[in-house]
């Protein structure tokens, strides 16, 4: 997540690779905090940041200025180490970065026209890519090193996605998502699949990475609207749900696991190799659950799903199916965690178990 206006506090927001911390940029400088705790880890200030990347939970950063301040160049990456407060190396580019990745092998940095890969531990330039024009700055990479994938926009008139392998360094396939450009894509943890959401909002897919094909198709609603954020939930295998947020206020909720077994029952026949579950995917409601006004409409929002449980919960009618702990980071300044639960009714609620405000938290001492 990312926000130039100086109508709203947050500049950046990002989870970590296990989304077990979240890192902010602000007018001031940047805050890393624990997730599970709302602690505040660790604070700088010392001045606008619109890019802030962890490496999991060790003191490696990746931060970018707004260039509000010469030291703090749009166009300069900076390394940098928590412990002993110092850059470790600087990296310096001929047009402002857009976005950065990383995973334990590799950095990645999203200019406007070109991607740069890295070897995240000898800063060898390993590829260039050169992209269309991303003037979002929009990719997903996989923290996985079974599926390092790096995805970016293959077209700017429509929703078409590469897919790099950025270990091997050459392109995998290339996957058109959607008849409108790009606006989000995530991949999953084992970077198995990838999420994407058009310009449009109305229609998000999942796509099967090595085979290129389109698995799942969710009708988020009739009309458009800006989704900010896509999330698998956490998973080795086919993740249980996928997680959006977008524009409009509304926090939106696919579930993913549990057609598994009527898809099964459709492709072993005929008629059903011809007709992809996809079809019926985005038409059928049975499985999209949305928690309306979960922020202010137009607010900019960042959210993961950071851990599933299938457990029975006598406090609930009926067995339980599902229990997602879902953590939301928004622009405004706040986090907040919700408890999502369906149970084998396909019945949801949503509770909210903490919310803090990010601008007022301060670093305990001692």
């Amino acid at each position: 997540m990312a926000n130039q206006s100086t109508s709203h506090p947050i500049l950046c927001a990002s989870f970590n690779q296990d989304n077990s911390c979240f890192a902010i940029g602000t007018r001031d400088g940047f805050k890393i905090f624990d997730c599970n705790t709302g602690r505040l880890l660790y604070e700088r200030v010392v001045g606008a940041f619109v890019i802030v990347e962890m490496l999991y939970s060790s003191s490696l950063l990746a931060i970018v200025g707004a260039g509000e301040q010469p030291s703090l160049s749009p166009r300069r990456l900076c390394l940098f180490n928590t412990t002993s407060g110092t850059a470790l190396r600087e990296l310096n580019f001929l047009t402002s970065i857009l976005a950065v990745r990383i995973n334990r092998k590799r950095l990645v940095v999203v200019l406007l026209e070109k991607t740069f890969i890295y070897d995240i531990n000898s800063l060898e330039i390993k590829d260039t890519i050169d992209t269309v024009p991303n003037l979002k700055g929009l990719c997903a990479f996989s923290a996985s090193l079974d599926g390092p994938f790096l995805a970016l926009p293959a077209s700017t008139v429509k929703g078409s996605v590469l897919v790099y392998n950025a270990i091997d360094l050459h392109s995998h396939c290339e996957i058109d998502a959607h008849r409108a450009p790009l606006a989000a894509m995530v991949f999953s943890s084992n970077g198995m699949y990838i999420a994407t959401a058009s310009e449009q909002g109305t229609i998000i897919r999942v796509h099967l990475v090595s085979e290129a094909t389109k698995s799942y198709s969710f009708r988020r609603g009739t009309y458009p609207s800006t989704i900010f954020s896509l999330a698998f939930g956490p998973s080795a295998d086919l993740p249980d749900i996928l997680l959006a947020t977008s524009s409009s206020g509304s926090t939106h909720v696919f579930s993913l696991g549990f057609d598994l077994n009527q898809r099964s029952r459709k492709s072993s026949s005929f008629l059903g190799s011809l007709m992809p579950g996809s079809v019926s995917d985005a038409l059928d409601p049975a499985h999209h659950h949305v928690f309306h006004h979960a922020f202010p409409a137009g607010v900019r929002s960042n959210a993961v799903v950071r851990r599933i449980d299938k457990v029975s919960d006598t406090s609930i009618p009926g067995p339980m199916a599902l229990r997602a702990t879902i953590s939301v980071i928004t622009s405004g300044g706040y986090f907040q965690e919700y408890g999502f639960r369906i149970n084998h009714k396909n019945e949801a609620s949503w509770t909210l178990e903490h919310e803090f405000n990010l601008l007022t938290a301060t670093a305990e001492i001692g």
